[in-house]
C-alpha cells in the first residue's frame, strides 16, 4: 500500500513539473482572465444610443445563455423576442423622446413618413455599430485585466486574441441564428400581458397607428395656432377676472395626453384642471408612475376616480403636490367650490355591472347610490357648490337641482344636456307655482360629458378611425357662473387639424346652449 501511494505521489509530482502541464494551466488562466475581462467590459460599456425617428433608443448587449431580444416600452412593460440563440442578449429601451428631433419632425410634415421608412435601417445600423463597439470593448477589457494580472506581453496578447475570438464568435452565432419572424410572436411582460385584450389585433393596430401618427405630428403647433383663432370668436369675450377651468377625462395612459394638456394650460392661461377619471387602463401598480406627470401641468389638478382606476392609482394621484383627490368631498379652487366622488365600480376589463330590475332605484344601482351620497354631502355642507364631479354620467341624476353644473366622462364622446328636474318628495304637499318678481326658478343642472383626452389610449386604435382627443375650456365669471366653454378636438385618421367650437351659455338656463362658431386651423 505504501509503495502504491509513493508511486502515485511521484507520478503526480512529475505531471505537475511537466512543461505541458504548466503551459496548460497558464493557458487556462489566460483564457479565464480573457473571458472575464470581456464579460465585465461588455456588461459595463456595451451600450449605445441610436436615433430611431423621434426616439432615442438605448441598445445594450449582455452575456446570456438563451440569447433573445428584450424591448422595454415604459410604462407599458416589455416584450421578449426569441430573435437569436445565445450567448448574447440584446436589450432595447424606447423610453426617451429626443426633443430636437421631435420638433424637427413637427416642423417638416414630410419628415414623419421618411422617418418611418428609415426606421428599419436605423435599427439595423444601430445594432451593427453596437456589435463593433462590443467587440472592441471586449478586447480592450481583456487586455487591461490580463496586463494587471500577468504583466507579460505575450500573455496579454494571447488574452486579447482569445477575447476577439470568443466575442466575435458569439456575435457571429447570434447573426447566424437570426430569426426575423420572431417579432410576430413576442412574449409580453408588465401591462403588455393584457395587450390582446387592450388593443385587439396587433397587425390592425400597427396599420392604424401609422395613419394615426400622421395626424399627431402637428398637435403642438396646431394647438398653439388655435389660440390665435379665439380673436375671431366675438360672441363672448372673457373678462380679466374670468376663471378658466380645463376639463379633461379618460386619459387611459396616453403618452401624448399630458403634453397636450400642458400646451392648452399655457396657451389659454388655465387656472385649474379637472380630470373626471380613467387615468389608466388596468389599475395595476405598474401604472402608478403615469400619475407622476400631473405636477408638470403647473396648476391645481382636481381628480375623481374612474372605473379603470384602482385604490393604488388614487393613492398615487394624491401623492402629487398639485393634485386634489375628491371622494365624496368638497374643495375650493380659485373661488369655485367643487365637490366630487369616485366611481363605485372597478371594471378595468370593460365589463359592465348587470342592470338591476329597477335601474332607476338608487338602492339597486351603485352608481345612483354614489351620486346620492355626493348630493347628501353637498346639502350637509350648508354652502352652495358650483361644480360636481363624477366619472360615469349615470351617477348624475341625484345631483339634479343640487348643483348648477355636473362634469363627467366615461363615454369617450362629448355630450351636453340638462338633467331632468328632480321629482318632488312624496310627502311634500302641492303648492301653487310661484309668481311675482320675488319668485325663484328651480335650479337647472347642466351635465357636460367630456370625450377622451387620451384618445381612449391604445383602445382608441381598435377601430378603423382612432378616437379623437377631446378637452374643454370652461369660463366662469366673478359670480362663479358658467358663461361659455370651448370644445377642443384633435381630428381623426388621416387629418392633422385641431377644431375648436365656442359655446355661449344663454341667459335662460333651460335652453341647451348652441354653437356660435367654430375654427379649424391647420
Amino acid at each position: 500500500m505504501t509503495s502504491i501511494t509513493s508511486t502515485a505521489g511521484r507520478w503526480w509530482g512529475a505531471v505537475r513539473r511537466s512543461r505541458w502541464t504548466r503551459r496548460s494551466l497558464v493557458g487556462a488562466m489566460v483564457a479565464l482572465v480573457s473571458v472575464t475581462g470581456a464579460v465585465i467590459g461588455t456588461m459595463l460599456f456595451a451600450h449605445a444610443d441610436v436615433a430611431v425617428g423621434p426616439f432615442r433608443a438605448e441598445m445594450s448587449i449582455s452575456p446570456s445563455i438563451l440569447g433573445g431580444t428584450e424591448v422595454d416600452l415604459p410604462p407599458l412593460g416589455s416584450l421578449h423576442l426569441d430573435s437569436h440563440d445565445g450567448p448574447i442578449h440584446l436589450k432595447v429601451n424606447l423610453a426617451a423622446l429626443d426633443q430636437n428631433r421631435t420638433e424637427a419632425l413637427i416642423d417638416d410634415p414630410a419628415a414623419i413618413s421618411s422617418a418611418g421608412e428609415n426606421a428599419v435601417d436605423d435599427v439595423r445600423d444601430g445594432v451593427i455599430r453596437l456589435g463593433v463597439r462590443t467587440l472592441g470593448i471586449a478586447v480592450l477589457s481583456a487586455l487591461v485585466l490580463s496586463a494587471l494580472i500577468f504583466r507579460n506581453v505575450r500573455r496579454v496578447a494571447v488574452a486579447g486574441v482569445t477575447a476577439l475570438v470568443v466575442t466575435g464568435g458569439s456575435l457571429g452565432l447570434a447573426a447566424g441564428t437570426l430569426r426575423p419572424d420572431s417579432i410576430a410572436e413576442p412574449r409580453y411582460e408588465g401591462l403588455l400581458v393584457n395587450a390582446p385584450a387592450v388593443v385587439g389585433d396587433a397587425r390592425r393596430i400597427a396599420d392604424n397607428y401609422g395613419r394615426y401618427s400622421e395626424q399627431l405630428q402637428q398637435i403642438v403647433s396646431n394647438v398653439s395656432r388655435l389660440y390665435t383663432t379665439v380673436s375671431t370668436l366675438p360672441v363672448y369675450e372673457p373678462e380679466a377676472n374670468t376663471t378658466r377651468i380645463l376639463h379633461v377625462s379618460d386619459l387611459h395612459l396616453s403618452p401624448q395626453a399630458y403634453g397636450l394638456i400642458r400646451t392648452v394650460v399655457q396657451t389659454f392661461e388655465i387656472d385649474a384642471v379637472i380630470d373626471t377619471g380613467d387615468l389608466v387602463d388596468w389599475g395595476s401598480t405598474a401604472e402608478t408612475g403615469y400619475a407622476s406627470s400631473i405636477p408638470s401641468v403647473g396648476v391645481p389638478y382636481i381628480w375623481v376616480r374612474g372605473n379603470h382606476d384602482s385604490a393604488s392609482i388614487q393613492t398615487a394621484v394624491a401623492r402629487q403636490r398639485n393634485a386634489v383627490v375628491l371622494d365624496n368631498e368638497i374643495t375650493t379652487v380659485d373661488g369655485l367650490t367643487i365637490a366630487g366622488i369616485g366611481d363605485p365600480e372597478f371594471t378595468p376589463d370593460k365589463s359592465e355591472t348587470p342592470a338591476a330590475a329597477d335601474a332607476d332605484d338608487p338602492s339597486q344601482s351603485p352608481l345612483l347610490r354614489a351620486g346620492g351620497q355626493l348630493a347628501d354631502t353637498i346639502r350637509a355642507s350648508g354652502k352652495p357648490v358650483d361644480i360636481a364631479l363624477v366619472h360615469d354620467p349615470a351617477m348624475a341624476p341625484p345631483l339634479s337641482g343640487v348643483v348648477p353644473l355636473v362634469l363627467a366622462g366615461h363615454k369617450h364622446q362629448r355630450e351636453v344636456s340638462l338633467l331632468p328636474e328632480p321629482a318632488p318628495a312624496p310627502s311634500a304637499s302641492p303648492s301653487p307655482a310661484p309668481s311675482g318678481d320675488g319668485a325663484q326658478a328651480p335650479l337647472a343642472t347642466r351635465l357636460m360629458v367630456e370625450g377622451s383626452t387620451g384618445g381612449a389610449g391604445l383602445r382608441g386604435l381598435e377601430k378603423e378611425e382612432p378616437t379623437p382627443l377631446s378637452l374643454s375650456v370652461l369660463y366662469f365669471d366673478e359670480n362663479r357662473q358658467l358663461k361659455a366653454y370651448d370644445d377642443i378636438q384633435l381630428g381623426g385618421t388621416g387629418q392633422s387639424n385641431v377644431e375648436m367650437q365656442r359655446n355661449v351659455v344663454g341667459a335662460e338656463p333651460e335652453a341647451t346652449p348652441t354653437p356660435s362658431t367654430s375654427a379649424s386651423p391647420g
